[in-house]
């Protein structure tokens, strides 16, 4: 069967060619023209729940066609449990009792054969949540096999001519959202796995892709992997790897961006006191990579270089000249190696990627030199950083916080996008990802990327996520916290409300009292409160009053029980979009710390958290000033001077933190918990060895 679908298509070709001339001479008058021809169709669906939790789900499905092109497509099937859809992205979802239609969006009406799309969903379930079996593409049941159909179709051709002007703009939307593969390719050393990553699999790809990303950054480092010059040869084994992982999302229907990483720390950077060798081998690695991709598909976009910096220059205006160079540079060798790379998407970067407003300016000088509508701007984005890492204070996605990102994203729109010129994030996240869970408090995350989420879209900004496998889990394709993912995707489509906190503290020795929460609504309604399948009675169990949920002290003493220290029951406050606001009911009493003698590589405080966990530290000497590492404040950095250890029991002081306290001095600790209670501790460091009191 398939040598003799594989002929018709070769007829049908030939037949095409034949045609061609006479339908271009019809085309501009809009004639109607009648053809015979023969269809083959099939398709294979994956469906897969991301996410589940008490009453909902999130859930993502891929369509793979395996007949002939698809010009608009929908998608059936029938909840086998009564499911229903609360919300779509990157598809039209409606629904009729248990039968759903999921219909292509603008973007995505085309699939290629062996093409696929994908697109995402949110659900209810009582019950069970039961997977659907059976689908239909465009009324063919996806069987995983192709049969063949004669069909007489009618067109109306026109003519078409260049892509309009902001094409650019359309195709970096259909970008949206994007992922990054992090610390693979990336990696500074002689081969991918050299940072901890397993090697790079399609099966890989492929989950991504179903998780409803629509891009993939793949950041390179090429330094390893280059000859001395003059040739600057790139190792062939290793460029041929770069292009078969690039290829394999380029089938799975990614968008794909490749680039030049670390390589900009590594030797670009001595590119102020360097120049000539710095660019003759830059423009070497551009020569050799425009070549190897020049026919690549249209998807597959180039970015000039990450991060780009530049070390012991005389200031701003020489670093701006040398990253305009090159950016300029790259432009000029990307474009002259012609084929596919004539048009094709490029990313030219901020100095360091910065959103700062000079940064912007002076990209916005190299965009007016080019005069290319085929460009794109990048900038990456990490937040606020005493919010983001958890030094100074910044605990909560306060105020500040959301300034900062409001600032950002406006900033980057006023340069580019309000004059047409589409912008990616070509990396987004939070610092203290990558250090001690805790970092950065679950619920304050949760608001932080449900706002970055929202904001982006309605500034136009595509963005990607960053992901150094502490995300994505590269060998078991799951979620290592499938409610911040949850969260994440949803704000690609909608907002969700959220609240002041998701953490209701009870003190074990008081009385139980009524607690209060801020409900931020974001746009929506509150629907209501949950725990589990159960909902709870308004009025008796909660009211609300504006925007003030308080949740009754009767209802907190029923579902806290024996009132054990942690978290007693969880709750689900309800919107009208988006996904639920989780509120853990939490028992707890001050924590208690003890007396401890160790040295400044190894001291830990015996700590009882009593159902509490620690928010923040403070260090002061007996005369008020700061005491420390980041001695302009008293607040130091979460996981960096202090961590705690809630197994263990212990709350650690690191070396670096004692290497900034003046030897002999003592030191005042304040400990802030997310109870809001409060615990002081001293310590004093004579040479390398330390001492703790409570007293």
């Amino acid at each position: 069967m398939s040598d003799m679908r594989g002929k018709l298509r070769k007829i049908r070709w030939r037949v095409g060619l034949l045609a061609t001339g006479m339908v271009s001479l019809l085309a501009s008058a809009g004639v109607v023209a009648a053809t015979n021809a023969e269809a083959a169709t099939g398709c294979r669906v994956a469906y897969s729940v991301q996410s589940q939790w008490q009453g909902g789900f999130s859930a993502n499905v891929s369509i793979t066609n395996l007949g002939d092109a698809i010009n608009g497509w929908q998608l059936t099937w029938a909840f086998p449990s009564g499911q229903q859809v609360t919300q779509a992205w990157n598809a039209s979802v409606t629904s009729s009792g248990s039968q759903v239609t999921a219909a292509n969006v603008g973007y995505n009406r085309h699939i290629a054969t062996n093409g696929t799309v994908s697109f995402g969903f949110n659900g209810s379930w009582t019950g069970t949540n039961t997977n659907p079996t059976s689908f239909a593409l465009n009324g063919v049941t996806c069987t995983g096999d192709t049969s063949t159909t004669t069909t007489t179709t009618t067109t109306t051709t026109t003519t078409t001519g260049a892509p309009p002007a902001g094409d650019a703009m359309a195709q970096v939307a259909a970008m949206q959202p994007g992922w990054n593969l992090g610390n693979s390719l990336d990696a500074v050393g002689s081969d991918e796995t050299a940072w901890g990553n397993p090697r790079i699999t399609e099966a890989l790809l492929d989950n991504v892709r179903a998780q409803g990303f629509n891009s993939i950054r793949i950041p390179v480092t090429w330094s390893a992997h280059q000859g001395s010059a003059p040739g600057y040869t790139i190792d062939a084994a290793y460029l041929n790897r770069v292009k078969e992982v690039v290829d394999w999302a380029l089938a799975d229907g990614f968008y794909v961006m490749i680039n030049i990483h670390h390589d900009s720390w590594q030797w670009i950077n001595a590119m102020p006191t360097d120049r000539t060798n710095v660019l003759a081998r830059y423009n070497a690695l551009w020569t050799q990579l425009a070549t190897k991709f020049r026919d690549s598909s249209n998807k597959l976009v180039l970015e000039s270089v990450n991060e780009p910096q530049f070390a012991n220059s005389s200031g701003d205006a020489q670093n701006a000249q040398l990253l305009h160079e090159l950016n300029t540079s790259f432009h000029s060798i990307v474009r002259g190696s012609g084929g596919g790379n004539a048009t094709r998407l490029l990313v030219l970067p901020t100095l360091h990627t910065s959103s700062e407003q000079a940064r912007l300016d002076e990209l916005t000088t190299t965009f007016n030199s080019l005069n290319d509508p085929n460009l794109i701007a990048t900038v990456h984005f990490y937040g606020y950083w005493p919010f983001s890492v958890n030094v100074a204070g910044g605990t909560r996605f306060d105020a500040t916080v959301q300034k900062d990102l409001t600032d950002s994203f406006d900033r980057v729109y006023n340069s580019f996008v309000a004059r047409n010129i589409p912008v990616i994030i070509g990396e987004y996240g939070l610092l203290g990802f990558d250090r001690h869970v805790g970092t950065v408090q679950q619920g304050e995350k949760l608001k932080f990327f449900e706002f970055l989420g929202h904001y982006a879209k309605s500034k136009k900004i595509t963005t990607m996520l960053w992901d150094n496998g502490q995300h994505f889990g590269r060998t078991s394709f799951q979620w290592s916290d499938a409610e911040l993912f949850a969260q994440i995707k949803s704000s690609w489509t909608t907002r969700s409300g959220t609240a002041s906190s998701d953490q209701v503290f009870s003190a074990k020795a008081s009385a139980i009292t009524n607690k209060a929460l801020t409900l931020n609504l974001n746009g929506t309604s509150f629907v209501g409160l949950r725990q589990g399948n159960t909902d709870l009675v308004r009025g008796t169990d909660y009211t609300v009053s504006g925007d003030q949920l308080t949740i009754t002290a009767a209802a907190i003493t029923r579902l806290s029980g024996s009132r054990a220290y942690g978290t007693n029951a969880t709750l689900h406050a309800r919107f009208s979009a988006g996904v639920p606001w989780r509120i853990n009911l939490i028992t707890y009493d001050t924590p208690i710390l003890q007396n401890a003698t160790g040295t400044t590589s190894a001291f830990a405080i015996p700590t009882q958290f009593r159902g509490d966990q620690l928010a923040t530290m403070e260090a002061k000497y007996a005369d008020g000033s700061n005491a420390g590492p980041h001695n302009w404040t008293s607040y130091k950095e979460f996981d960096q001077a202090f961590a705690p250890d809630y197994t263990a029991n212990t709350t650690k002081l690191t070396t670096a933190f004692f290497t900034d306290v003046t030897d002999g001095s003592r030191v005042t600790l304040t400990f802030h918990y997310w109870s809001g209670a409060t615990v002081t501790y001293y310590v004093t460091k004579s040479g390398t060895s330390v001492t703790g009191t409570t007293t």
